[in-house]
């Protein structure tokens, strides 16, 4: 088992990383899916032989209540039908945490359950929030599942300019599952989920 990381510049670099691709211009995407709820583009990832997928959608609701449901606590098991289970492993200051939870087959069980401990930190972005993270070597890997690992991720969240009630969400995810995949199953996967993602969330803030 690794040691934990030092948090305070694992989540400065993390942040780094994610204004970097937040930056990234739009002639470097290329369209993936389309839904009236989220759009999702994606571009080779420089971190693994998979994709970075960039995903965006307005949400109807207040930057701080967007982002409680989106990282780790309460709120995420409730919504997410993706996720299955999930554990607070270890707590540091400034909104850091390492997590460990579980994620639902998909595609028929194609894809098995997953397991993933990540690192997680939310911090202020201009007028709004980011929160995102990383995954550690950490932990004993439970059976019957594939530890998954998840390259420098996240979720931006500001609020609209002229609608300060709504929120423009963007994720940046690149998730490498692991173990014997087709990869056109993992990228058929990785579109929808992003696209369900939005509208799982938009319901969960209705309630």
């Amino acid at each position: 088992m690794d040691q934990l990381p030092d948090a305070a510049p694992l989540a400065t670099k993390l942040r780094n990383t994610l204004v970097q691709y937040h930056s990234v211009p739009d002639s470097e995407w290329r369209l993936a899916k389309r839904t009236k709820d989220a759009t999702v583009w994606r571009k080779p990832s420089e971190e693994f032989s998979g994709y970075l997928y960039k995903a965006q959608g307005v949400v109807e609701d207040v930057t701080n209540r967007i982002v409680d449901h989106i990282r780790p606590g309460p709120y995420r098991l409730d919504w997410d039908s993706l996720m299955t289970t999930m554990d607070i492993m270890e707590t540091f200051e400034e909104n850091c945490c390492v997590m460990r939870y579980t994620t639902a087959g998909q595609l028929w069980n194609i894809i098995a359950p997953r397991e993933f401990v990540d690192f997680s930190y939310t911090t202020s972005y201009e007028d709004g929030l980011l929160t995102c993270g990383i995954s550690l070597d950490y932990g004993e890997v439970r059976p019957n599942f594939v530890r998954g690992f998840n390259h420098p991720c996240g979720w931006f969240c500001v609020p609209l300019k002229d609608y300060p009630s709504q929120s423009l969400l963007t994720g940046y995810i690149q998730t490498e599952l692991r173990g014997m995949l087709p990869q056109s199953a993992v990228d058929t996967a990785m579109s929808s989920t992003l696209a369900n993602f939005y509208s799982d969330l938009k319901k969960a803030l209705k309630t």
